[in-house]
């Protein structure tokens, strides 16, 4: 398992419009993708509504957790994904 934490800088957070580009980026991968907030909250990353679910706000601090498949590539696909969209 892979993981690494990411603050979102995103000026309305993890909305819709991130949202929906992470599960696009997510569902191609061969591993598990689990973003969990800092209250113990998670959801899968390729679940549009559970992501949404958990309310991430600007400044928030997320852990994607990476299971499984080719864990080193997909965990920097998942590390540039956010630096680039959230």
């Amino acid at each position: 398992m892979k993981e690494f934490q990411y603050v979102i800088t995103d000026p309305i957070g993890l909305h819709a419009r991130p949202a929906g580009l992470l599960v696009k980026a997510a569902k191609p991968l061969d591993s598990t993708i689990t973003i969990v907030k800092a209250d113990g909250k998670s959801a899968a990353a390729t679940k549009l509504m559970a992501v949404m679910g958990l309310g991430v706000k600007t400044g928030e601090t997320i852990t994607v957790r990476i299971e499984g498949g080719d864990e080193d590539a997909n965990a920097q696909t998942m590390e540039t994904f956010f630096k680039e969209n959230a």
